[in-house]
C-alpha cells in the first residue's frame, strides 16, 4: 500500500467512527512525533493505536481491514494468570471487503457488531491438528446463546448482536448491505504471533513511503 493511501484511509475511517458517536483515546490524534517520544514507549509496546491491513496482497477494497487497538494486557500478566489479561479494538470492515480465513492460537475474542451493515461471519470447527475441519459442525455463543451451524456456516450479525469465538476456531467476515464498524474484546491481543492464516498471506502491510505518514501505523513502531 501507498503511505498516501493509508492517510486517506485513516481519515475517512476516523470519520465513520465519528459517524456513530465513538471518540478515540488522545494518544489517537498524536502527531508521528510523539508517537515516537520517550513518554509512548508503554503504547508502542502494546501495540495500541492505528493498524491499516492489506495483508500484503495490495488489494485492500477486495481483502483488508481497518482497527484500532484501544486497549491491549501484556503477555507477562497473561502468563502469570493475573492482571491486565484482556484487550479491545474498534475495527471497520468495508461493504464486500474480505477479513481472510484464520484462527487465534491463545485469544478469545467477542465480535460485535456496533453499528452499520450486516457482519456476516464464516464458520469452521478446527481438526485434531488444528487445522479447518470441512465437515464437523461448529457451535459458538451468540449474545449468551448457543448456535450451532454446518462446517463453513455463515453466522449473519445484526447491529448490537456479538459472537464469542474461542481459540482455534476458524473464522472470516465481511459487511453486507453497508460497512460495519465493529467492537472486538479479546483477552491479551498480539497481532505477530497469535494468526494462523489459511492462505500464505502476512498480517501487515508493506508500506510504499510515497509521502509522509500523518499518523504512526503499529506495524510502523
Amino acid at each position: 500500500m501507498k503511505r498516501s493511501e493509508v492517510n486517506d484511509i485513516l481519515d475517512r475511517s476516523w470519520s465513520f467512527i465519528k459517524s456513530h458517536g465513538m471518540h478515540l483515546p488522545p494518544f489517537a490524534h498524536w502527531t508521528p512525533e510523539q508517537m515516537r517520544a520517550p513518554e509512548a514507549a508503554d503504547i508502542r509496546t502494546r501495540g495500541l493505536g492505528w493498524d491499516i491491513t492489506d495483508y500484503g496482497q495490495g488489494r485492500f477494497d477486495e481483502l483488508g481491514l481497518f482497527l484500532f487497538t484501544t486497549r491491549n494486557g501484556s503477555h507477562a500478566d497473561l502468563s502469570a494468570g493475573r492482571g491486565m489479561l484482556y484487550a479491545e479494538k474498534v475495527m471497520i470492515s468495508r461493504r464486500d471487503q474480505l477479513s481472510p480465513m484464520h484462527r487465534h492460537v491463545i485469544k478469545a475474542e467477542d465480535i460485535i457488531n456496533r453499528g452499520g451493515g450486516t457482519l456476516v461471519i464464516e464458520l469452521f470447527a478446527p481438526d485434531a491438528e488444528g487445522g479447518i475441519d470441512r465437515s464437523a459442525d461448529v457451535t459458538v455463543p451468540t449474545d449468551g446463546i448457543a448456535r450451532t451451524l454446518p462446517a463453513g456456516g455463515k453466522l449473519m450479525l445484526q447491529p448490537g448482536e456479538s459472537v464469542t469465538l474461542m481459540p482455534g476456531i476458524w473464522h472470516a467476515f465481511w459487511a453486507e448491505g453497508s460497512d460495519c464498524l465493529i467492537g472486538e474484546v479479546s483477552t491479551v491481543n498480539d497481532d505477530r504471533t497469535d494468526n494462523v492464516f489459511e492462505m500464505k498471506i502476512g498480517r501487515f502491510s508493506d508500506i510504499d513511503e510515497d509521502v509522509a505518514p500523518s499518523h504512526l501505523l503499529v506495524s510502523d513502531y
